[in-house]
């Protein structure tokens, strides 16, 4: 294996790494709701559905890639 496909390989598997620590800690920052607290904000704020698309923020790629929304 020559110096540069090691290189890449290191990169590749710290990034790997990364990701899984990313999404560990979010799940972990993440508060655990019950469902009877689930149900009351529900019932407070209603559905994702109940409200228009323009007022969502994905934060899918920031959350996968840690590319921050634009």
């Amino acid at each position: 294996m020559d110096e540069n496909a090691l290189k890449q390989l290191v990169k590749d598997s710290v990034r790997e790494v990364l990701r899984e620590e990313r999404l560990k800690l979010c799940q972990v920052l993440l508060p655990f709701v019950s469902d009877k607290e689930m149900q009351e904000i529900q019932e407070k704020l209603g559905s994702p559905s109940d409200y228009d698309k323009s007022e969502f923020v994905n934060m899918t790629d920031w959350v996968k890639d840690g590319n921050r929304p634009q």
